[in-house]
């Protein structure tokens, strides 16, 4: 059994000792848990987020700060919204969707690198070999798990990505990968219920035995993922994931693609309670030809895939406590290269934010005419996951404790975008 470190812990291994299990059952478990009487109450009161990350870092000057007119600023042009801004030509359906968005032109990050930019905009912290860091995701679901007692699926789920990881908050934050289409491969056991109950309380006397002669942290988590696998397998709450319940002009308006699928998954999981949904888009590391590859294929996927799931959370009165992010780890340079393209830029650039109490339809900052420096004051990751965790409830005073025993403050003790806070 590895129980080496939380982090290499997988659903995959846990299926796999499942797999080989067998004892009588115990009377203790049962299929299913009751939903409390306040689950309609509680419902009311809870808050959630959902971040569309770019990964490959797209663009920004080319889509939420255009440069009309100036060398740097290519060929597309801006339209008007219903926010105080105007976006990309070649987005107009998110264009009538701006007044519950609002884009923040002046992020000025330090890290142009893929690996440590992802990093850093998912945690508010710069990579550090001592320390894993968690990730929005890990953060968000564990200060907001309280809200929704009810919940049996996974309270952090990524939608076509790898997500970000639980750092020293534990393997019990870890993400919950799955497809675009809500499928979850390694949770489609071919047994009956008596078997998979029979199994699971012999795969429960393992794992206690072995936590209470170790007591030690990865032995209790791998017991935390394996209890909440079960509950997952067990639970009516699994609909969530079935995308392909919805009707086919749902389907269509979001787009038939992973990432217009994923958003309806989001939709889905938010409406089911779950605090945090990531779903990925890659494919935004453009240094060549850029222009044709954000007109003809990246723009209109994430226009109508944002615009759609942006406008279901308004109509489902979902938006006033969902916060919605859009980014990626950087932008890329006013500059274009010889080749068509633009390359990394972590100077100056563009995150979207919106839902929950942060305000929409304001564009917080401005760039320089070519677009190649902040000319307001500058935000950071810090500066962006501060206020989106204000706008979810959750305080930024919270101290966490990491495993070698030093106090870590949630966001890196980062400084509130005051303009976005109602």
């Amino acid at each position: 059994m590895d129980l080496s470190t939380p982090s290499g812990m997988s659903r995959r291994h846990f299926m796999s000792h499942l797999a080989g299990s067998s004892a009588a059952a115990a009377a203790a478990f049962s299929l299913g848990n009751a939903i409390q009487a306040n689950a309609a109450e509680m419902k009311k009161k809870r808050k959630s987020a959902i971040l569309l990350w770019m990964g490959g870092g797209p663009a920004t000057i080319d889509i939420w700060d255009l440069k009309p007119g100036a060398p740097t600023g290519g060929p597309f042009r801006p339209i008007s919204t219903t926010g105080d801004m105007q976006i990309c030509e070649h987005m107009p359906m998110t264009a009538q969707q701006m007044k519950h968005l609002s884009v923040v032109r002046s992020m000025s990050t330090r890290e142009a690198d893929h690996a440590r930019g992802r990093y850093y905009m998912h945690t508010g912290y710069v990579p550090n070999p001592n320390i894993e860091h968690p990730g929005y995701g890990s953060v968000i679901a564990h200060e907001l798990i309280s809200q929704r007692p009810e919940l049996e699926i996974p309270p952090f789920v990524s939608v076509g990505g790898a997500g970000s990881g639980p750092g020293f908050l534990g393997m019990a934050w870890s993400p919950f990968s799955v497809s675009s289409n809500g499928r979850v491969r390694n949770l489609e056991m071919k047994m009956d219920d008596q078997r998979l109950l029979q199994r699971m309380a012999a795969l429960k006397l393992i794992e206690d035995g072995f936590a209470n002669r170790t007591r030690d942290t990865p032995a209790t988590e791998h017991a935390k993922v394996l209890q909440k696998t079960f509950d997952l397998m067990t639970s009516d709450q699994m609909k969530a994931f079935k995308v392909d319940e919805e009707p086919d002009d749902v389907k269509e308006r979001y787009g038939t693609n992973g990432f217009g699928q994923g958003c309806l998954l989001a939709r889905r999981l938010v409406e089911a309670g779950v605090p945090f949904v990531e779903v990925d888009l890659g494919g935004w590391d453009n240094h060549a030809g850029i222009h044709a590859i954000l007109k003809d294929q990246k723009l209109p996927q994430l226009d109508k895939a944002m615009s759609a799931l942006v406008e279901d959370l308004a109509q489902r009165e979902l938006i006033d406590d969902t916060v919605v992010m859009w980014m990626g780890e950087f932008g890329r340079t006013p500059r274009i290269n010889q080749g068509g393209g633009r390359d990394h830029f972590a100077r100056a650039w563009s995150c979207v934010v919106g839902g929950g109490d942060i305000k929409g339809g304001l564009a917080v900052g401005e760039t320089s005419s070519d677009g190649s420096a902040v000319e307001t004051e500058p935000f950071s990751a810090e500066d962006l996951m501060t206020t989106v965790c204000k706008g979810l409830g959750i305080s930024t005073d919270t101290t966490f404790t990491s495993k070698n025993g030093r106090p870590m403050k949630i966001a890196g003790g980062g400084k509130l975008i005051s303009e976005l806070i109602a």
